[in-house]
């Protein structure tokens, strides 16, 4: 094997390694900035008023109940969480776990908003979601749509 043959052959190596590697990331361009900026606008959404005059982050601690604390983790977990390890690593799975976990957390936040207002075992209806429930939701929504844009590039 002569020394162009070799050139050529470590030539056609280099082509498949950088289109597998293309393969397997994303390039989320204006998306990924307003993904970045709908990420900060929940981190945000976390320091105000969600549920009982709490912010955002006490629901953790159980304080707005168990439906808003199932939605604070879930919106945490792939709002801002996942969502920024997929603008990091750019990865095309994460991506899709974004989609579908952002999709799961608006359907979560629904759940919250509606707990805030339903009737408790007193029979009185509560005091509604905060503005830091409303503005999560809203942020899970459109971080839902511009992931699941982001994925279905790549398909």
């Amino acid at each position: 094997m002569n020394e162009e043959e070799r050139a050529v052959e470590q030539l056609g190596a280099d082509v498949d390694a950088t289109v597998s590697r293309a393969a397997k990331t994303i390039e989320p361009g204006r998306s990924g900035f307003t993904i970045a900026v709908v990420v900060f606008v929940a981190l945000i959404a976390l320091l105000l008023p969600w549920a009982g005059g709490h912010p955002g982050w006490r629901m953790f601690a159980g304080d707005g109940g168990a439906i808003p604390l199932l939605f604070a983790s879930t919106s945490t977990l792939f709002g801002v969480l996942a969502s920024a390890a997929a603008l990091v690593t750019r990865r095309w799975w994460l991506s899709w776990v974004c989609t579908v976990g952002c999709w799961i957390s608006s359907v979560d936040g629904m759940l919250a908003i509606w707990s805030q207002q339903s009737s408790s075992v007193s029979g009185h209806p509560g005091d509604g979601p905060g503005i830091g429930m409303i503005l999560m939701v809203i942020s899970m929504v459109v971080l839902a749509v511009q992931w699941t844009r982001l994925a279905w590039s790549r398909s």
